[in-house]
């Protein structure tokens, strides 16, 4: 026990005070720091890394970290091998660790052109063998995200989400300092430049990854996201960061998008930053709660943004009038079916279906036949879905023979001077609409 102490504070003392009294490029012993750089450099060119420790210890005891960078490096790799080695004996191979750990933070001082690299090379070396120690691995890894920001290697931040993590079942950390590590480490992964489409699925992957890290830790339940963001909601309504935050989160969280925070926090992102896309999503949330004048404003206001094309307003149109005829307004879900067909034919049979049900499905005051008229404008709209769309045929020929029974007789019809064939207006519902008369034979 005596002769391994005495190895490890031997081997500590190569990094914490061999370099103190350094002159010059390769030190006070210049000569000597070269000769053992040489040998050590032999070796491990061979890949015999066993002869090539004892002379990169002695190059390391006698050389500056000034003398040379590769020195610094090929440490690295032969501390590793020796940690490894040692796994089993936990005091010498913390020892090790820290000096692995001391020549990254001498690389990062001496050679600062290369300090991103190095401390991502350090978050990798941490995460593979500071394992027992979170709280450490937790400051170490945000020490590397603050310094190098976006530059930050990505699996490093679901390496730091996931010490976090740990640290709060432990007791160590709330769930507002998760959230923040999680929101900070997202933003930075989002920012991170890709340099070739490899790089950018990598980035997709481990903000995938990291986001079903955080919703699978359920740190943030939805009721703790509420509690955390309202006060900061009501501070400040206005600021996009903040509200754009909220929506992220709630959106990762599961049920969190049935709240008025959720509601009010996509309001305040819609005005601040408005599109056809987020008055769309307000739309849906309030349509879901029953705002149907709230849902119909957004939606309209979807529809009239030139960003979205053609095909897209086609099928908002059509939504809107489903919507409508579903709460009973029957004049403009007609109205918004009919347009849905101009600015997107392709709309047509399903259009079409619509209005023929919207028809089928009014009731018209008036004499006999003007309550029985708008079976004939139904069925006319549902001739038209067939032919329009061969698959709905079968669901329009049921509705069209459910609607013809409701036509008149033709003794009835001959009452009021009309015959098959003649033409007909209907105006009912606030809709308006010429048909011909068909009478029961």
């Amino acid at each position: 026990m005596k002769k391994l102490s005495i190895a490890i504070l031997t081997f500590v003392s190569l990094f914490m005070g061999g370099n103190m009294f350094a002159q010059g490029k390769y030190g006070a012993d210049s000569a000597e720091c070269i000769k053992y750089l040489s040998y050590y450099k032999e070796y491990f060119k061979q890949k015999n890394y066993d002869e090539a420790l004892p002379n990169w210890r002695t190059a390391y005891k006698l050389c500056p970290p000034t003398a040379n960078q590769t020195m610094l490096v090929d440490g690295t790799t032969l501390l590793r091998r020796l940690i490894q080695k040692n796994a089993s004996n936990e005091v010498y191979k913390n020892a090790l660790i820290d000096s692995l750990m001391t020549l990254h933070d001498q690389r990062v001082e001496f050679y600062p052109k290369y300090a991103a690299t190095t401390l991502n090379n350090k978050g990798l070396d941490i995460a593979n063998f500071v394992k027992d120690d979170s709280k450490k691995a937790f400051d170490m890894y945000n020490a590397i995200i603050e310094a190098n920001q976006e530059k930050t290697k990505t699996q490093i931040f679901l390496f730091d989400l996931n010490a976090a993590i740990d640290l709060y079942q432990k007791g160590v950390l709330d769930a507002e300092q998760v959230i923040n590590t999680y929101q900070s480490n997202l933003a930075l992964l989002e920012a991170a430049p890709a340099a070739n489409d490899t790089e950018a699925a990598n980035n997709a992957k481990v903000k995938t990854d990291l986001e079903s890290l955080f919703i699978q830790s359920k740190v943030a339940s939805c009721e703790s996201l509420i509690a955390l963001f309202t006060p900061r909601y009501e501070a400040a309504p206005e600021d996009l960061s903040l509200v754009t935050n909220i929506v992220k989160m709630m959106n990762s969280t599961e049920d969190c998008s049935n709240n008025e925070l959720y509601l009010k926090a996509v309001t305040s992102m819609h005005k601040l930053s408005p599109s056809y896309t987020s008055a769309y999503g307000l739309y849906r949330l309030n349509s879901s709660r029953g705002n149907v004048q709230e849902a119909v404003k957004y939606l309209e206001e979807a529809i009239n943004y030139p960003e979205s094309d053609s095909a897209t307003d086609g099928e908002y149109l059509y939504e809107l009038a489903a919507f409508c005829y579903k709460n009973n307004m029957r004049g403009k879900a007609f109205d918004s079916a009919k347009k849905a067909i101009e600015v997107n034919p392709s709309m047509a049979g399903k259009a079409y279906m619509l209005i023929g049900t919207i028809w089928g499905s009014t009731s018209c005051g008036g004499d006999e036949i003007a309550k029985r008229a708008p079976y004939w404008v139904a069925v006319d709209f549902l001739q038209k879905a067939k032919a329009a769309d061969e698959s709905l045929t079968e669901e329009a020929n049921k509705l069209i023979g459910q609607y013809s029974r409701y036509f008149p007789q033709t003794a009835e019809a001959f009452m009021y001077d009309l015959t098959d064939g003649k033409s007909y207006t209907v105006s009912c519902g606030g809709m308006t609409a010429t048909t011909t008369v068909r009478t029961q034979k």
